[in-house]
């Protein structure tokens, strides 16, 4: 399959500065978790998580580090070799988002997609990638994401909130909560974290997060 180039492949030379910083700031104690403390809370104890766009693998690295069964997943060759060096003992597999096969992966009971994904894809993939996304979680699977809602990255777009939710419920996801930062801040114009499920998930759950039925 022939997939389109992303808007990250597009950004051109610099792009892989935030990977450089934040090996930086690993390397100086400083915390980069703020997204896995995040999914760690909404995953229950040794789940099996997809970390797509692992980048420099913070993420993954932490949420292995929690307990998880964690898959991480990154296109680009030198954040490959940045994690590489940061995290030896991750492994990073190179698919594009597009390409992530659920009868190759399986289904996982969280999907990550953090680091501003979603602003990079390629032009008019989003549906496609949300669909993915949805082929990949378990029944009662969630979905992590977070990104600007305007383009002041260097080669992203604005992805305005309602056209998100629209592009999440055409594929198949429902919006359970938005915020304006992983620390549940309430929502911004900027910045985005969003929480999804499968549009035919149950809503209610119990105090140990097995599906009830709503009621």
């Amino acid at each position: 399959m022939t997939l389109p180039p992303t808007r990250w492949e597009l950004a051109g030379p610099g792009k892989h500065g935030y990977g450089e910083k934040f090996a930086e700031m690993v390397a100086a104690g400083d915390d980069v978790e703020g997204e896995a403390r995040f999914a760690d809370a909404l995953a229950r104890r040794g789940a099996r998580i997809l970390d797509v766009g692992s980048g420099m693998g913070r993420v993954s690295a932490a949420l292995r580090a929690r307990g998880h069964d964690v898959v991480a997943t990154e296109p680009d060759p030198a954040l490959r070799a940045q994690s590489a060096r940061t995290y030896p003992d991750l492994e990073v597999l190179p698919h594009e988002a597009l390409a992530l096969d659920p009868a190759e992966l399986g289904s996982f009971d969280l999907v990550v997609v953090v680091g501003n994904v979603m602003i990079y894809l390629g032009e008019g993939t989003e549906r496609r990638v949300l669909a993915r996304v949805r082929d990949l979680l378990a029944p009662d699977g969630r979905v992590l994401l977070g990104f600007h809602l305007v383009g002041v990255k260097t080669g992203s777009r604005t992805y305005p909130a309602d056209e998100f939710v629209a592009d999440a419920e055409a594929a198949g996801l429902r919006v359970d909560l938005r915020a304006g930062s992983y620390q549940l801040h309430p929502p911004a114009d900027d910045y985005a974290v969003w929480v999804l499920s499968r549009d035919d998930a149950p809503r209610a759950v119990t105090s140990f997060g097995h599906p009830v039925a709503a009621g």
